[in-house]
């Protein structure tokens, strides 16, 4: 399949596309910047160039491939507070994404996230597929998704591939090297209350492969949860940050969190245990690679 893939340069694309590329299909990444579209023809892939933003580039990009996989956000909109603006860019280049794919049954794979599907009990692909109340926070992407699932209706193979809030590897930029860079101004570790809460985690390479297998196996209307370990205690990967820094661990009061951690603070006390039973018996996908909790013993974030 010739397939587009936005984000293709980032920290998620830049590991699918090389999976693609080795399973035979031919790849037009969406590059924003000089260096990202240096790195996508390094790697083998096409170049289109453009950003979530240019919307009339998005379609025609679509128009012209067998698929579409759709990774890119504005994160940095995330980071500083303007969460709104980003899922708002998101659900427009996906609703064009779906005009220029209906009534074709060519693939539409979108990634999502499963943090807040369903605090404090194990959640699974049925769940979250209707989401009610305002398309905010951490509900806003969940919102895009549900309109991704109702393209099935419009002939498109609409999948939403829901990933863990961390996709670890060595060169990860996301939430475990905030958590170390807290823990090193801080000088200390730190869990918030009983550091109970579980984080779903997924080693980046495992969720690379996931999102080719739904691009190639996936049924229309398809849920996928990249989940390796349904649920790591915040405790645990704090005390892993401790030995990988040579730092102390201790507990703060939720209060105290966004003082410490900024806009993870929150996130750190939610409660997210996921499945992804259902996933990997569909599409015969069976993480390998090593844990959340490998990678920081193994200094992957602390080099």
């Amino acid at each position: 399949m010739h397939v587009l893939v936005t984000g293709a340069s980032g920290w998620i694309g830049s590991a699918v596309v090389p999976e693609l590329l080795a399973a035979g299909h031919r790849v037009t990444g969406l590059a924003r910047s000089d260096a990202s579209a240096r790195a996508l023809t390094a790697a083998g892939a096409a170049v289109l160039t453009g950003s979530l933003d240019d919307l009339d580039v998005l379609r025609a990009g679509a128009e012209q491939a067998d698929a579409v996989v759709h990774l890119a956000f504005k994160h940095d909109l995330t980071f500083s507070g303007q969460g709104a603006a980003a899922a708002d860019a998101d659900r427009a280049a996906v609703q064009v994404f779906i005009d220029a794919l209906a009534g074709s049954d060519r693939p539409l794979v979108i990634a999502s996230g499963v943090l807040g599907l369903t605090p404090g009990r194990l959640a699974t692909e049925d769940d979250g597929r209707v989401v009610e109340g305002d398309p905010q926070g951490v509900l806003a992407r969940h919102h895009t998704a549900q309109l991704t699932l109702e393209a099935a209706d419009r002939g498109v193979r609409s999948v939403v591939v829901r990933l863990s809030p961390s996709v670890h590897a060595e060169g990860d930029n996301g939430f475990l090297p905030a958590l170390v860079t807290a823990a090193r101004q801080s000088g200390s570790s730190a869990y918030v209350d009983d550091g109970a809460a579980r984080w779903p985690a997924v080693h980046r390479a495992d969720a690379a492969r996931l999102f080719r297998l739904a691009l190639e196996q996936a049924p229309a209307g398809s849920v996928l949860h990249a989940v390796a370990e349904e649920g790591v205690p915040v405790r645990d990967i704090a005390e892993a940050i401790g030995r990988a820094t040579g730092l102390p661990v201790t507990s703060i009061p939720a209060a105290d969190a966004d003082a410490r951690f900024g806009f993870l603070g929150g996130l750190l006390s939610l409660d997210s245990p996921t499945s992804s039973a259902r996933t990997q018996e569909l599409l015969g996908w069976t993480p390998t690679h090593p844990t959340i909790v490998e990678d920081l013993d193994a200094g992957r974030y602390t080099r």
